[in-house]
């Protein structure tokens, strides 16, 4: 059977996503693998075996077009309320805290956040489906 391992992402400013991550998601460099052209970074932290890679394309000065395929990120966390607030704390700019429940039913609780770049992160709530 597969197993997931990591997702990708390119990145224009290497220390402001690193700070990004580590601030919002405690991530921290797994591995830094430098090539001449761009640089690969491997972010982990110990919540999880998989990693988030960040490709760094050296030269690169405009940002990149996301587009309308690019859906988001998502992880999840024990104390949504704590969180939101901590991440208002350290200047992250968290959109607004979301119940959803179609039909009266709630689905989950969320907020989400954008990186340096404008990747979009989902915050859940650890309870029901994403527990």
């Amino acid at each position: 059977m597969a197993r997931m391992i990591h997702s990708m992402i390119r990145v224009r400013d290497e220390a402001r996503s690193l700070d990004f991550y580590r601030r919002a998601f405690g991530l921290v460099v797994a591995e830094r693998l430098d090539f001449s052209d761009f640089t690969l970074v491997y972010l982990s932290n110990a919540e999880t075996g998989f990693e988030l890679e960040l490709t760094v394309n050296k030269g690169r000065e405009e940002p990149y077009h996301l587009g309308d395929g690019y859906g988001h990120l998502a992880v999840s966390v024990a104390d949504l309320d704590a969180e939101h607030a901590r991440f208002e704390e350290e200047g992250l700019q968290p959109r607004k805290l979301v119940e959803f429940a179609p039909d009266g039913k709630l689905v989950g609780r969320f907020f989400f956040v954008a990186d340096p770049d404008g990747y979009q992160i989902e915050v859940l709530e650890r309870s029901g489906r994403f527990a």
